[in-house]
C-alpha cells in the first residue's frame, strides 16, 4: 500500500528500510526523517506523517534499544526550571531583593 503519494513511498520500502537500519545499528534510534534518508527521500508536504508513523509502529524491529528506553524518567520531578535557581530573571531578579 501507498503511504507517501508525493515521493512514492510504499509501506514495504518503510518496513525493509527499518529492518536495514536495525541490522546495521542494534541500538539506533529510528525517526521518520532517518526513515526518509535511507530511502533517498524527504517529505514533501507532511499530509502522509501520520500514517508513516502508524507504518512504522507496525514494524517488528521498530522498538526503542533496551539501555535506551527511560532515560526521560532520569530528570527528578520537580526540576521544571531546569538547574537554575530561583529568580534567575532579570524580571523577578527585582522582585528578589
Amino acid at each position: 500500500m501507498i503511504v507517501c503519494h508525493c515521493m512514492s513511498i510504499r509501506d514495504s520500502d518503510i518496513r525493509r528500510a527499518v529492518d536495514w537500519m536495525r541490522a546495521a545499528d542494534p541500538q539506533v534510534l529510528i525517526t521518520p526523517g532517518k526513515v526518509y534518508r535511507a530511502l533517498g527521500k524527504k517529505a514533501d508536504c507532511g499530509g502522509c506523517l501520520p500514517h508513516f508513523i502508524d507504518t512504522l509502529r507496525e514494524c517488528d524491529s521498530f522498538e526503542v534499544p533496551m539501555q535506551l528506553r527511560g532515560l526521560r524518567r532520569a530528570v527528578t520531578q520537580g526540576d521544571d526550571h531546569e538547574g537554575r535557581r530561583e529568580g534567575y530573571r532579570v524580571s523577578q531578579q527585582g522582585a528578589a531583593k
